[in-house]
Order: structure tokens, then sequence, then C-alpha cells
């Protein structure tokens, strides 16, 4: 191999691959290689960085390059292993001699043309025994501890692919492409996998503790704003409301009854066709008149808003031919059939984020909503009806976007939907409002991105499974992440095990960064897939629709939820300023306590509150790990107990264990 300098940047070339290596800001070095030419200046949405004056030393037969505490080492052949100050490797690439093995693997980076200037690429690097990662986005498979995992790099309902790796062993990798593809975080290996790149482009940053790799991980992809005060309350929401009397009913109810809100949503197909982006007048006459009773209420409106044209829109046309959608390479232009035939708006062309917001501007922002759930977010590809039988065609590799084919950059697609909003905003000057959204990528956080978990199943395996998920989202910069409380599909308020799993669902959500009832409840219409969409509506999903009892409680947790708007404020401005999470594992607080790693079904909310829900159904008690260093009180029964031990704690139904840290003054 070759070694040049040129500028700050350690440049490497032989056998027709070309690799640079520079410094990203302090502590932090970039990787690009490609057999394509020459390598791509496409930061995609990372942050620009300081200039940080690069050490490179060339050698014979070997070079280095430094950036603060952290240098990247090639040897001749062309392998990298990344080292801290000291001398420690950190993370190094995976390379067999065939000398030495018998094996295929001979290169940790392999390349093969797809076609044009794109490739197949993968990415070794060694495995380390005892190490452990998390982030990465949100992926149902009951695991906090990624190690051992196989993940899809790529978006779906209820997967998110965020490719930010926090390692135990010291440093955070972030996969800074796009593309469909995998991770491999094996016993055996470390592999990145894309389906169609130019070039294999990745960020090892230094991270002494899980903590520190979350804020550094905010330093190179970007801090939230601060969360609107109005959004730390609570959120009322079912599928669907579907007039403005029914809508503006239930609100006046919450009133009645005293019961604390601060956002009501109307949900899809409150609109005449999809991608009209406005009210249907027959359903909504007159949305200037709700929100002014609304804010009279001192509620805000969240209006949902999808990204799918159907070919029956008004805009259709148009934007087809201003070349404004998402095509197909092949066959007809059409990417799903969600109670129609649609299409997408193509996120990731300026034109088009222009367009739509332009339509949202003129018909809900312009009667004074600032709040907008942006479904459908991945984008969601799916045949449904008219004679489709598959629910879930991710077919990426048929799409057609203005930044390239579907397999190339199809991930970033969620990040560019919620800057249409943000960027529409603050062109007005102003972005006081708020987007919930399905899914995200790196840097959706700095979008004031809500994210939720998808539509999730109402058992209580899928709520175990959302403790860990929400906190792997934490862990990759997403500081605020909801669920569906009480799962999106099913759920029968009238089944006494339902109502069970309402209440406890909903002392999670009350613990969540933001607290946000919805669902589709039963019943449904018996053929509620043929059903037009207009007329579904799902069963009651309002606070005093599961039983009296579960009624008290559920008011109760409003109440906390009041008492812990001015603690939750202060963890959003920690958020905004250091990129610091509320709801984030034990060990994120207590790195040095071993114990702490193994917990995956409790979490701190903010620095002094220790949260352990009840996760199974019938369950009264259960056990909860205080980590060491601190000592904990049960603001319910008053004892204290010295950190680093196990306690057993009564949980009747109307009880959630919590704790509180060194005599903290918390409000539970």
């Amino acid at each position: 191999m070759l070694f040049t300098r040129e500028k700050n940047r350690l440049v490497v070339s032989g056998s027709g691959e070309t690799i640079w290596i520079e410094p990203f800001g302090t502590d932090c070095v970039r990787f690009r290689a490609t057999v394509a030419g020459d390598v791509i200046e496409q930061d995609w949405t990372l942050l620009p960085q300081p200039s940080v004056e690069a050490q490179i030393t060339i050698g014979h037969g070997r070079a280095s390059i430094r950036s603060g505490t952290l240098s990247a080492e090639v040897t001749a052949d062309g392998a990298v292993r990344y080292v801290a100050a000291g001398g420690r490797t950190l993370l190094e690439e995976l390379w067999i001699d065939r000398r030495t093995q018998c094996a295929n693997l001979l290169k940790a980076r392999n390349y093969r043309s797809v076609g044009g200037d794109l490739h197949r690429t993968s990415l070794y690097f060694r495995a380390r025994d005892g190490e452990r990662f998390y982030g990465m986005g949100q992926y149902a498979n009951g695991r906090l501890d990624l190690k051992g995992c196989v993940l899809e790099l790529a978006q779906k309902n209820t997967q998110i692919s965020i490719p930010v790796l926090i390692s135990t062993g010291g440093y955070g990798f972030i996969w800074n492409n796009p593309a469909v593809g995998r991770a491999e975080l094996a016993t055996n290996h470390t592999m990145w996998y894309a389906e169609s790149t130019r070039q294999i482009d990745y960020l090892v940053f230094r991270a002494e503790t899980p903590a520190d790799g979350v804020r550094r991980y905010a330093d190179l992809t970007g801090k939230p704003p601060l969360l609107p005060e109005w959004a730390a309350g609570f959120w009322q929401s079912k599928l669907r409301y579907r007039t403005q009397d029914e809508f503006l009913g239930v609100v006046r109810e919450h009133k009645r009854r005293g019961l604390p809100l601060s956002v009501a949503v109307i949900d899809y197909f409150h609109w005449p066709h999809q991608g009209d982006w406005r009210f249907d007048p027959q359903y909504w006459p007159d949305p200037k008149g709700m929100v002014e009773e609304l804010t009279r209420l001192g509620v805000r409106l969240m209006v949902s808003v999808w990204p799918t044209v159907e070919i029956t829109s008004e805009n259709y046309d148009e934007m087809a031919a201003r070349g404004l959608l998402v095509r197909t390479e092949r066959g007809v232009p059409t990417i799903a059939t969600t109670r129609g035939i649609c299409t997408y708006f193509d996120a990731t062309n300026p034109e088009a984020r222009n367009y739509i917001w332009r339509k949202v501007k003129e018909n809900y922002y312009g009667f004074g909503i600032r709040a907008f759930w942006l479904d459908e977010a991945e984008p969601e590809l799916s045949m449904r009806g008219f004679g489709y039988d598959n629910t879930s065609a991710y077919d990426y590799d048929n799409l057609r976007y203005h930044s390239g084919n579907g397999l190339e950059v199809g991930n970033i697609y969620p990040y560019y939907y919620g800057a249409a909003f943000q960027d529409g905003m603050r062109k007005d000057d102003r972005d006081d409002g708020l987007r919930l959204i399905r899914c995200a990528w790196i840097g959706s956080q700095r979008l004031n991105a809500v994210v939720w978990s998808g539509d999730i199943p109402s058992t209580f395996e899928s709520l175990r499974q959302q403790v860990k998920a929400g906190l792997n989202m934490a862990m990759a910069g997403i500081p605020w992440w909801t669920t569906d409380i009480g799962g999106f599909y099913g759920g029968d308020p009238n089944d006494p095990v339902f109502r069970e799993l309402i209440v406890r669902w909903f002392q999670f959500g009350a613990l969540c960064p933001i607290f946000r009832l919805h669902g589709n409840r039963l019943p449904n219409p018996p053929d509620a897939n043929k059903c037009p969409a207009y007329e579904l509506t799902g069963g009651a999903n309002e606070i005093w629709s599961f039983g009296e009892r579960a009624y008290e409680i559920l008011r109760d947790l409003l109440s906390l939820r009041e008492r812990l708007r001015s603690y939750i404020m202060a963890q959003s401005r920690r958020a905004h300023e250091e990129g610091v999470p509320i709801m984030r594992p034990l060990f994120f607080d207590f790195p040095e306590d071993d114990t702490a790693y193994e917990v995956e079904d409790g979490y701190m909310f903010g620095p002094d509150l220790l949260v352990a829900p009840v996760l199974h159904q019938g369950g009264s008690s259960r056990d909860v790990y205080l980590p060491k260093g601190a000592r904990w009180k049960n603001p319910r029964t008053g004892r204290e107990h010295d950190g680093g031990a196990w306690v057993t704690c009564d949980a009747p139904l109307e009880v959630i264990p919590m704790f509180l840290r060194d005599g903290a003054d918390v409000p539970v």
C-alpha cells in the first residue's frame, strides 16, 4: 500500500482501493474507502466539526494518524486498527491469513460490483470477549445488550435503523451509510454489510463510559431542541376520531372530569384523499374554530400527516409531472395500497419537501396547528387489498429516489421527512412545534423528533420488549421516545387481562419521556380489512373506557405525571445542552457497577429516579436492583436501602416500584 499525506488526511492506496482517514473533531477518526475511483465528499446527516490538526506519521510499511486521544494505524497490507492514548487497542479489522487458516475470508474489506460505481460491501472487525453493545435504534428482539445479534439495517414499521454503536470497550462507532444492509454483532466477528453503496464510510470515537459515548454522538450528529413545555403532559389519541364533534366531545369530557390533558390527536384519514393534506370539510367543517376552542381549554392539537399520495389525490398529477414522487425502477409506479393505490412524496428531493410544507402550511399551520404526526415514515412499503396478499413487500431495490436507488439511500428517508417540517417552520422564524414520527435516522434528534415504536401488539410480551427498545433508542441518541400505551393491535377494553395490561403499560408510559395513549381497540368490524378507511374508528380508548378500578388508577397516574413535569423539563434542558436522554439504562449513571449492566427491565428516569415497571401478567411483586454508589429510598414505604443490593417490592396493580436516589426531592 502507498501512504501519502494530503493536508489533514492520511491517504492509503493500492490494489485498486483508495482510503481516506482523517479527524472528524476531537477524539474521532473518520474512515472512507472505495474501489470506484475517488472517495466521495458526502457527509449525509453528520454535522460539521471543529478543525483538528492531525498528527500523521508515515514510516516503512505502516502509517498512523491521531486525533486527540484516538489513533488509527495502518499496516503495509492495508489492515487498520484504532488505538487509545497509552496503546490500548479499541477496535481492529479482522484479517485471516491463508497461510495459517483455511478460510474464504481473506480480507476485512470486501467489494462486489452490482453495476456502475455501486458495490456490495462488507467490513469485518475482530470480536472481543466481554464486550457489550448498545444503541442501533429499535429492534423488537427483547435484547438490551446487542452482542450476539444480527440486525437488519433497514427501516420498517416497528424497526428503526440508527446505526450508532456504543461499546463498553471504550469507543463508539457510526456506520455513516444509508444503504440497506445488516450488522452482525457476533461472538466471532463484527461485520457491517451494505447491499449497494459507493464507498465504505464510518466513524470511530472515544467513549470512556456509555454516557460519554452518547454525549459524543450528540456532538457529532446534533442535540435536540428544548422540549416544548406543553409536550411534557398527557397525550390522548385513538384510532380514530371520525368527526370534529366526536373529537371535541372527548376533549370536553376530559375537562368535565377535571383530567389533565396536554395534547389531543387527530389520526389518519381526516382528509378527502391521501396526498391532499387538508381536512375533509364533510367531517371537519371548522378547523379554525376547533383550534380556537382547544386553545381556550389549554390543549394542543396534533394532526396526522402521511407521506402517501393516492392517484386520485388533487395533487398527484402535478407532483408526478414535477418529479416529486418516489418512482419505481420497473413496473407500475405503485408502492403501497394502503386503502388506496399510492406512492410517496420523495422526501430526499428538496423541491418535494418544500411542496409538502406549502400544503401543510396552508391547510394546517395557518389554523395555528404546530404539532404534526408523521406516520408511515420508513416509508412503509406494502401491497394490501386489491388482490395482493403480501403485506410487507419491502422491495427496496425497486425504489427510485431523487438521491438514488432505494438499496443505496433508502434508510435516510425518515430524516428528510422530518426535516421538511422543521425547515418549513424555521423559515417562518419560529419552531415551537413538534414532530411525532414512526422512524428515525442519524441526526433525527435535532429535528425536534419524538419517535414512537410503531404498530405493536397489545401483549405483555410486547410491553417487556418496549422497555429494552426504548433504552437502546436512548443509547442511539433519541431522548424523546414513546409507545402506544396498551399496544396498537388489539386489546378489548372489556377483557380483564387487557385491563391489567393497560394499567401496567400506563404506569410505564407515565414514566416514559413522552406520555401518550393510543391504539386500535376492539371490537373492529368483521370485514375490517375490506372496510373503507373512513369507516374505521377502533374501539373506545379513553381512560374511562377500561372499567372503574382501572380508571381510578389511571387518573392517579395522570396526577403523577403532572407533578413530574418540572422535573421532566429540567431533564429536557440537559438533553438539549448535553445530549443526555431522560430515560436510560442503569449503567448510564453507574458505569462502575457490573451488575447494573445485567438489568434490562428497569431504568433511570433522569438522574434521581429509578423505575422498575411490572411487566408480567398477574405480577404483584418484583425484584429490583439498586446500583451501588448511592442510597435509595422507596417513596411509598419510606424505607431506605444501601446500593449494590437486590430488594423485593410489593407491587399490587396500583403500584409501580420506584426509588429516589440520595434523598432527591422528586414529587412522586
